[in-house]
């Protein structure tokens, strides 16, 4: 692995900063090709996707006609969660055949987990701390309000949680229990947050904790916990005290998540071959937790001194490129700051000077004149 490529070290502000927009970056990005698993269909609707754009109205990868209007998973849709309880007046975009599951966003939007890491990053600068009551209350009034965000689709995880919270079981037990579609990298796209607070103050074991503890507020999933770790883990190190180069690190973290994927990582960075032939051949591109948290790790250290290049690659490799784009961003946005992140991205996301501020008073709040490096 070569060394770290910062002339002059970072700031944990930069690194916290960096992180945040990383992982709306990431996600915005990917979002018109977001399940999109046949890589000729994804190069004929757009090419190479080096920036924003909107989605097409047909999706040629799309199954979410085959999902439960009703609860987690596939199913019919005939139930009236979705619809009624959340994403309210949206419930007949997912019947037809080939609807894009983010139909109508603009390009440089967010989806709708990313949105909800921006809820909780709000909440906890309005409170001046996290508290798991505080964000389950922003949670329900945010997903349960009409016209609150624009997104079409809700993830498994979504459904359940508020199938339950229409039959009148309190918030704070309303998470589902581990399914097929639910041990998905999509569980780790709100963690941030919490774990960069933590982080920040220097505490890198309370961090994992924090994560851990906000990711069970709408998730039972035991497989997913390893994984939620190793990545609490390295977004905080990255944070807490970074290392000399990357590379060491994250395979680190990968001992036991996948036969290996140790060696590969040390491999990454004189592969010249493209990504795909890890991520989307080696690895599965869709959304399940033991081949998309790998495919990060790959792209960290595929691409490991190039935030541009990695998040260029995850994107046109297709699958859950918006949940992998989010972590992978927040990755390399706490690794190489805030300023490797191309600013045509960042003045391009539709959220932007919305975000800037909420970033901002994120640092302020969390990142004091005491944190390690500020």
């Amino acid at each position: 692995m070569t060394s770290s490529p910062h002339a002059q070290p970072l700031s944990t502000a930069d690194r916290v900063r960096g992180a945040l927009w990383g992982m709306m970056v990431g996600d915005a990005l990917a979002m018109p090709v977001h399940w999109y698993y046949r890589l000729t269909d994804l190069q004929r609707d757009f090419g190479v996707i080096r920036d924003y754009q909107a989605p097409k109205a047909i999706h040629p990868s799309s199954i979410m006609s085959l999902s439960s209007t009703s609860r987690a998973g596939r199913g019919t849709q005939s139930g009236s969660v979705v619809g009624d309880v959340i994403l309210k007046g949206k419930k007949h975009h997912w019947g037809p055949a080939h609807r894009h599951y983010h139909q109508g966003m603009q390009a440089g939007e967010n989806t709708l987990n990313a949105l909800c890491a921006r809820l909780l990053m709000r909440g906890m600068v309005r409170h001046k701390a996290y508290a798991p009551a505080d964000f389950l209350a922003d949670y329900v009034d945010f997903m349960t309000t009409e016209g609150s965000h624009n997104d079409t689709y809700a993830e498994s995880y979504h459904r359940d949680f508020f199938a339950n919270w229409a039959r009148g079981v309190p918030a704070h037990q309303c998470a589902g229990a581990t399914g097929h579609d639910t041990a998905s990298i999509g569980g780790l796209v709100g963690l941030a947050p919490v774990v960069l607070a933590s982080a920040a103050q220097g505490d890198a074991q309370a961090a994992v904790e924090a994560g851990l503890a906000h990711m069970r507020l709408t998730h039972r999933s035991q497989p997913l916990e390893a994984f939620a770790a190793a990545y609490a883990r390295l977004l905080a190190q990255l944070v807490v005290q970074p290392p000399p180069s990357l590379g060491p690190l994250l395979q680190t973290q990968a001992a036991g998540l996948g036969k290996g994927l140790s060696a590969l990582l040390g491999q990454a960075p004189n592969h010249q071959d493209a990504a795909t032939r890890v991520v989307g051949g080696l690895y599965s591109p869709a959304c399940y937790i033991e081949d998309s948290f790998p495919s990060v790790l790959y792209l960290a250290a595929r691409y490991a001194h190039d935030f541009e290049a990695a998040l260029i690659a995850n994107t046109n490799a297709g699958g859950d490129n918006c949940h992998r784009g989010s972590v992978l961003g927040a990755l390399l946005g706490a690794w190489l700051g805030f300023e490797a992140i191309p600013l045509r991205w960042r003045q391009g996301l539709l959220a932007g000077p919305a975000l800037a501020q909420e970033v901002d008073g994120f640092v302020d709040t969390f990142v004091t004149a005491s944190s390690p490096g500020s």
